[in-house]
């Protein structure tokens, strides 16, 4: 009987060109928009470290007062002293702290350009911690950091303009005319958002290329490529020193705590450490710490862009709005055919046969929107860059999945919409319609 109600669908779609056309129309821009929409938030509002993501925390700690702290935050990152206190105490299995770099690359062709390449001053514990992946070699130890070593590890792309894809662990690059002994090359590997830099805003950036040491970097004076904010008064000192020693924030912390209570240990720590600070007049306010979980984190930073929620809302908004003229197509078109139901309940069709038949050939004019709305997504996705930013336009793409959920809500959407038409004419009474005609 489904075969027999598809055909009886397909007869159906066939006598009315127009009106068919108009409902699949409606339905492929409706599902278009939501998918393309969704596509872009999809891309941007994923976990880019679900394995993890409860384990690994950032401390805050308020430095300047409740009077220069926004709606009562503290800073979204640390000056040097306090962070250098947090590494020193150790309170978590693993810990880093980091902050962007930008180096100039002299290859070793000497008919090449020099070029800039961007990526962080970390501690060893940053590739162990989110989980980075290698091609050659592994990340540095904590040997090298306490020596301050001038050692590197690079990405899988410099590694390939440089070397030409070749094991170059054990090689020199030079950067800002240092010589750094490459110790890993690192996967393709750039989490979206980029959770462990929001202060600097590079949540949706190009990939990192290069990774030194923090120790090296600071003994090196090497400056921060990223973020600096010291306050209400925007000074940072006249020297390297006086920076360091002042309240400008712009290094990232991160600790990763395994148990509830490591949790609860390093928040007593925190809170034990604000205090110590405030009795040696540091401090002249109540401890105003926070310690926040991935997730928690990228909801506190606002990492999905407020337009790509309004996009979504609106197009959901527009899938609406063509499902409600969907309705008022399909009612008209099974309104219409009333006497052909009369006829049929007359000669002992039930009213669920009536339903089959007809929320079938609204399934048929779902799978045909859908098919339209796949073309429109994947067009729709191409000219993205239109609406949002090149570097999270690039994000989103047309996939399998995405492909199978647009028919799936074309089909779904179009069923659920004509229950309404279908329920009006399975309430068609035979005698009458056998009398009127």
């Amino acid at each position: 009987m489904f075969v027999h109600n598809l055909r009886l669908g397909v007869a159906s779609l066939r006598r009315n060109p127009l009106l068919t056309a108009l409902m699949i129309m409606s339905i492929g821009f409706g599902v278009a928009a939501s998918m393309v929409t969704y596509a872009v938030f999809r891309a941007v509002s994923g976990d880019p470290i679900p394995q993890k993501s409860s384990q690994l925390f950032v401390p805050q700690i308020d430095n300047r007062g409740p009077q220069y702290n926004r709606h009562g935050e503290p800073p979204d990152a640390l000056n040097y002293t306090d962070a250098m206190a947090l590494m020193r105490a150790h309170k978590a299995p693993r810990q880093t702290l980091l902050f962007q770099v930008g180096l100039s690359v002299m290859p070793e062709n000497a008919h090449k350009m020099p070029f800039k390449a961007t990526g962080y001053a970390t501690y060893g514990d940053f590739f162990p911690m989110f989980d980075v992946p290698f091609q050659y070699g592994t990340g540095w130890g904590v040997s090298e950091d306490d020596a301050r070593e001038p050692v590197a590890v690079i990405s899988r792309s410099l590694n390939q303009k440089l070397f030409g894809g070749e094991n170059s662990v054990g090689r020199r690059i030079t950067l800002d005319d240092r010589q750094y002994r490459i110790v890993g090359v690192t996967e393709n590997w750039d989490p979206k958002p980029r959770f462990f830099d929001m202060f600097s805003g590079n949540a949706f950036a190009d990939p990192s290329q290069i990774y030194i040491p923090f120790t090296h970097a600071v003994e090196q004076k090497i400056d921060t490529y990223g973020n600096n904010s010291c306050g209400s008064d925007g000074k940072r000192g006249d020297d390297w020193d006086s920076w360091l020693r002042g309240e400008c924030v712009w290094i990232s912390p991160w600790v990763q705590l395994d148990t509830a209570a490591q949790v609860q240990a390093y928040q007593q720590f925190l809170q034990g450490y604000a205090e110590e600070q405030r009795r040696a007049g540091r401090f002249n306010w109540a401890p105003n710490n926070r310690l926040r979980d991935v997730h928690a984190w990228l909801d506190y930073e606002h990492a999905v862009p407020p337009e790509s929620r309004i996009s979504l809302s609106l197009a959901l908004g527009f899938l609406v709005i063509c499902l409600v003229n969907t309705i008022g197509l399909l009612l008209a078109k099974f309104m219409r055919r009333a006497p052909e139901i009369g006829v049929r309940r007359a000669l002992g069709a039930s009213r669920g046969a009536i339903y089959r038949q007809f929320l079938a050939e609204a399934a048929m004019v779902g799978l045909a929107g859908g098919l339209l709305g796949m073309l429109l997504t994947g067009a729709g996705i191409m000219g993205i860059g239109l609406v949002f930013e090149p570097q999270i336009a690039r994000l989103a793409h047309l996939d399998l999945s995405l492909v199978a959920l647009t028919l799936l809500l074309a089909i779904a959407a179009t069923v659920l919409a004509a229950f309404y038409p279908t329920w009006r004419a399975a309430q068609v009474q035979p005698a009458w319609q056998l009398k009127s005609n």
